[in-house]
């Protein structure tokens, strides 16, 4: 029996078997050209958290908020780490660049 790649193999007679290639393997990488598409494959749209309201979300909103992690810890302005973890950091982020 003559491969796709060109390959003969020897296949014995009584063996049952379906020969060929698998149609749009590229299906999974082809571009998505507009959201619609998406919603009839069954994706519902995702809005970000930054985008919504104070209300609706812990990361919502614009002004005079700081930004906060997910757990709705601030992130920017206040170090997250404890005050007790500093003794276990042997070399920190900043020296290793140097």
């Amino acid at each position: 029996m003559r491969l796709p790649s060109k390959e003969e193999v020897l296949v014995e007679h009584s063996l049952m078997a379906v020969m060929g290639q698998v149609s749009r393997s590229h299906h999974k990488i082809e571009p998505v050209y507009k959201a619609g598409i998406l919603r009839k494959r069954g994706f519902r749209p995702i809005v970000r958290g930054v985008a919504k309201n104070p209300v609706d979300h812990p990361h919502g909103g614009g002004g005079g908020r700081c930004q906060v992690t997910p757990w709705s810890k601030p992130a920017k302005t206040v170090p997250t780490r404890s005050i007790g973890s500093f003794f276990f950091i042997l070399k920190s982020r900043k020296q290793r660049h140097r």
